[in-house]
């Protein structure tokens, strides 16, 4: 074998022996399998059980042997070298990808920028840097629109086993996405001074979080919303301003958490029914639509941050149904009365009729 050959050899197994953390009997026994390969290839017909490849690591020097006979034939040096590089380099790229894989691994549940690289039908390509993400349907919101080099945060939901190995999938409409802006505008968060304690998201429309904080001084959501709402409007520019997001102030108390999650509707009450998880929540008229919200928004998105199952009506018809209830109980009594007296009257009626009878009889 020429001598810039085993050169290479030997630079290419060394890179990856010492660079790349390959074991480098690993290597020499797949080159040896693939220089074997190439052999059949060059000799049709042949039973290759009964040949074997001899590889020097030191030289890089490959023989083919048959019974222990060397029958390397003229000129297989050049194909065996080549054959060795390609096998090296292959490995070399399928530890990088190794490496990089295990290194989002450890990046799942984060967020990341990235940049619209390309669309493999309906998913998303996007560059995070050392490998690219996939962003399925599942993953976007329905109403974003993506371009080529458009640059957005993402968030790294998954690492999934793909049609070419291990695939990363990355999001914009998962609760975490919202959770990590919030964690880099927001010092107080990223600190752990102010807890995001539960998000529930309609990506693309609007979204609630609630915050608390045990530490005294510290406003949870002023901290969030920043002077004059330059952090949640930094927040809300991520998304192009089509998403809307509350922050409201978590609390341990159910009723007052329920009335500051309907956010923004005023004076609201609330009855709870522990054992149910239902929320019975009544509203002045003028803030019902705005406790219901849009297609009932506001109320749902409540209901999935508290875990209650949230029915809201407006005072005046709680007021018309007490009262009506009212009306039942005495109108109740009053029929009951009057039947007594009808029923009494017609025993009456009856034993006139049958002295009448007797009189008629005798």
């Amino acid at each position: 074998m020429p001598a810039i050959q085993r050169s290479e050899f030997a630079l290419a197994l060394n890179q990856v022996a010492t660079e790349r953390g390959v074991d480098v009997s690993i290597v020499l026994e797949t080159v040896k399998n693939a220089i074997l390969a190439a052999y059949r290839k060059d000799h049709p017909g042949i039973e290759i059980e009964e040949f074997e490849a001899s590889l020097n690591p030191n030289t890089g020097e490959a023989k083919i042997l048959h019974g222990g006979t060397d029958v390397t034939p003229p000129g297989f040096g050049r194909i065996a070298a080549q054959t060795a590089k390609q096998v090296i380099l292959q490995k070399i790229r399928e530890k990088e990808k190794e490496a990089v894989i295990t290194d989002y691994k450890a990046k799942i549940g984060t967020i990341t920028n990235g940049m619209v690289l390309r669309f493999a039908g309906p998913n998303v390509i996007i560059d995070i840097g050392k490998a690219e993400g996939i962003m399925p349907p599942t993953e976007q919101i329905q109403n974003e629109r993506y371009h080529l080099n458009q640059r957005l945060a993402v968030y790294i939901s998954d690492i999934r086993e793909g049609i070419k190995g291990e695939e990363i999938i990355v999001s914009r409409a998962a609760d975490g996405l919202l959770e990590g802006l919030f964690k880099r505008e927001v010092p107080e968060i990223a600190q752990g001074s102010v807890i995001i304690k539960a998000i529930a998201r309609e990506g693309g429309n609007r979204s609630k979080v609630a915050v608390y904080s045990n530490q005294t001084g510290i406003d949870p959501v002023g901290s969030c919303v920043g002077q004059k709402g330059v952090r949640v409007q930094a927040i809300i520019q991520e998304f192009a301003g089509i998403e809307k997001i509350d922050i409201i102030q978590w609390s341990d108390t159910s009723k007052n958490y329920i009335a500051q999650a309907l956010s923004p509707a005023k004076d609201v009450r609330v009855d709870l029914n522990e054992k149910d998880k239902i929320a019975y929540v009544y509203v002045s008229r003028d803030q019902l639509s705005l406790a219901i919200g849009k297609e009932g928004q506001n109320a749902r998105l409540a209901s999935r941050l508290t875990g209650y199952r949230i029915e809201i009506e407006a005072e005046e018809e709680k007021e018309t149904k007490l009262a009506g209830e009212e009306k039942e109980k005495i109108e109740e009594p009053e029929k009951k009365e009057e039947k007594t007296e009808k029923k009494a009257k017609k025993t009456k009626k009856t034993a006139k009729e049958e002295d009448k009878e007797k009189k008629n009889e005798n």
